[in-house]
């Protein structure tokens, strides 16, 4: 009897599929508390081709995604809890990451070249050099963004020009593009039997194809690209119902929130008035602040991940957080995890990473350090431009992601920005504002945003504790570490002793 009572007290319950990056979560939250109820969460391998090349499988990210809801609905019956009381999915997703499927067979045509991916450069050069002045920022005043390896229209230019199956599937009008929400809204809502081919704002602003003054894709950005019309999802609001599930212990149950990962987590950090900023720690590190001005640093968790894979440094991130606690200080050495190049604010493809500084003194220990202050530095850099941009000072950082767990992380980044660092003690704001998009769409409208309906989130809150001075000597430290890795990658070939040129990206 008990059980049955709890379960009617429920209320509205709302889902959101999170795929992000390095793994796929579905999780299902309380449309009147935010209260999250239960989740499964499942990684993703990530592949690499060739040196700078990063891919996914797309059928393996679908996968992934009916699992997490099967596991989830498991849970949420095992807890007692009715999943016909689920009345909306939201959708939240790792950006830029770009499909071509084949619209007749639903077979997807490539992998996924995900966001990090570098292969574009010499597309994203020969785009640039064909701009008045050779200037990478031809197409700002229409995207707000520079030409860059980073978003998706140079990366389905060159699945284009480089995969023959990608060619005549657009020739011969079968061809989909889609970032991943697109991929698997349209998998969801029925595949290749009718279903919904639709993207959101805030993704469709990470193709450099759409216009943000009219809110819409743009004829001369795709003629730009040379990219036909035709293959583009039908652009949408943020939170509308796009179409039904139609399998699974889900089927019939609306999909009516998408948001790509870092716009979702500035809604699930309630951002909604001018000015309120938040970053996200994930692979990449995210700052968003509610002017429509954004940032995106590449590697944040990534550079974890490289202490542990790559060097075997430390075996764990949480071992990260120990070694660096018992020294304490990175002794003056520097880490400038630029793996990929250095984004924003410097949009520099030819920078490479590098850890400088070193003394005999130097251990493992300072190097996890530098790691983790190279999160803070880089989020303080975009920081500054923003308050710049804005002309309005940040007084605090709202934070989520999963590197919000480690405390001197979050200790430092305090530091760092003399400011205070706050962060709520439900960790998963991405899928919330996913859910709260879904939850707050017109035909479901289970969930209210309007601020007095808003339930009070509890945060712990981070103060800077060193001085001002030795802080500012430090960032400018970084500053002067950040120049030393630019310039690195040049894309003229250098012949090599046998004859042969090497790749078209050597020193």
């Amino acid at each position: 009897m008990a059980a049955s009572s709890h379960r009617i007290m429920l209320g509205p319950l709302v889902a959101a599929i999170d795929q992000g990056t390095s793994s796929t979560r579905f999780l299902v939250f309380n449309s009147k508390t935010a209260e999250l109820l239960s989740h499964h969460q499942v990684e993703i391998k990530q592949s690499f081709p060739k040196e700078g090349w990063v891919e996914e499988d797309p059928k393996e990210i679908l996968q992934s995604v009916y699992e997490c809801m099967e596991r989830t609905c498991e849970k949420l019956t095992q807890l007692n809890i009715d999943i016909s009381n689920i009345k909306a999915i939201g959708v939240t997703n790792q950006r830029e990451t770009t499909l071509v499927w084949d619209k007749e067979t639903g077979e997807p045509l490539y992998n996924a070249i995900v966001w990090l991916d570098l292969r574009t450069q010499s597309t994203v050069e020969r785009l640039i050099n064909k701009t008045p002045g050779r200037n990478k920022n031809h197409l700002k005043h229409k995207t707000g963004l520079p030409i860059s390896t980073y978003f998706s229209a140079v990366k389905l230019r060159w699945l284009m020009d480089n995969v023959a199956e990608v060619h005549e599937a657009v020739v011969s009008h079968r061809a989909m593009f889609g970032t991943v929400d697109s991929w698997l809204i349209w998998c969801l809502t029925g595949g290749k039997s009718g279903g919904v081919h639709c993207t959101d704002v805030t993704n469709a602003s990470r193709t450099m194809l759409f216009n943000i003054h009219t809110m819409d894709w743009d004829p001369e950005l795709c003629k730009y690209f040379g990219i036909p019309m035709e293959i583009l999802p039908r652009v949408r609001s943020s939170s509308e119902i796009y179409g039904l599930m139609k399998s699974g212990a889900l089927s019939g149950i609306p999909i009516s929130g998408c948001l790509g990962d870092q716009s979702a987590a500035l809604v699930g950090q309630m951002c909604f008035q001018d000015g309120q900023a938040k970053n996200t720690y994930g692979t990449g590190c995210f700052l968003l602040r509610n002017t429509g001005a954004k940032g995106s640093v590449a590697i944040a968790g990534a550079v974890v991940r490289w202490l542990q894979d790559n060097l075997g440094i430390i075996g764990s991130s949480e071992e990260l957080e120990k070694l660096a606690a018992s020294v304490g200080t990175s002794y003056g050495c520097y880490f400038v995890p630029a793996f990929s190049g250095l984004y924003a604010p410097y949009w520099e493809p030819s920078a490479r990473g590098i850890i400088c500084g070193l003394t005999q003194f130097t251990n493992k220990n300072h190097v996890a350090f530098a790691a983790l202050e190279a999160v803070c530095f880089q989020t303080r850099e975009i920081l500054d431009a923003m308050n710049q941009d804005s002309g309005i000072p940040l007084t605090q950082l709202q934070v989520d992601g999963g590197m919000t767990s480690n405390r001197l992380l979050m200790q430092l980044q305090a530091d760092i920005l003399c400011i205070p660092v706050v962060k709520p003690s439900m960790p998963e704001t991405t899928a919330l504002g996913a859910a709260m998009a879904a939850g707050a769409a017109e035909g479901v409208s289970v969930w209210s945003l309007s601020p007095e309906d808003l339930s009070e989130v509890t945060s712990e809150k981070f103060e800077p504790q060193i001085n001002p001075e030795e802080s500012e000597f430090r960032y400018a430290r970084w500053k002067k570490a950040v120049q030393k890795s630019m310039n690195w990658e040049t894309t003229e070939p250098v012949c090599n002793g046998n004859g042969s040129s090497t790749s078209n990206m050597c020193q």
